[in-house]
């Protein structure tokens, strides 16, 4: 059901407030747990379940960290890449010039309508100095 725009529920609200809150990839189980601190009653798979439509409305990205969990992050709708932190997930969005270049690979090769992903990760400055 990507892209389909469903009632707001409380939950809902819950799940978008916690990860616009967290600014920055967080994990599904993480953001339940950070819920489940501040009080509130929900579920780990309705967690997932708005996590995932946010994805779908893109009203989120997601990647999947080096240990196979998925992480989310609230983001703009606007195409833009991340470089993401692999210690503490901190994340920036950031514009790379190579919208042309991938055009142009994609014309030359007869394809349309192409769309792609670029992440960049390394370890922020916050995690480097502390290890």
């Amino acid at each position: 059901m990507a892209g389909t725009v469903r009632r707001q529920t409380r939950q809902k609200l819950e799940v978008r407030a916690a990860l616009v809150q967290s600014n920055d990839f967080v994990s599904a189980q993480d953001l339940f747990a950070k819920l489940r601190a501040d009080g509130s009653g929900i579920g780990l798979a309705t967690v997932y379940r708005n996590l995932n439509e946010m994805v779908g409305n893109d009203e989120a990205d997601t990647y999947h960290a080096a240990g196979g969990e998925q992480r989310y992050r609230s983001c703009s709708r606007d195409h833009h890449h991340h470089l993401i932190c692999t210690e503490c997930g901190k994340a920036s969005e950031i514009q790379a010039p190579l919208e042309d270049w991938v055009e142009s690979v994609a014309a030359q090769h007869g394809f349309t309508r192409v769309h792609h992903v670029v992440d960049l990760f390394g370890v922020c400055s916050d995690c480097a100095a502390a290890s």
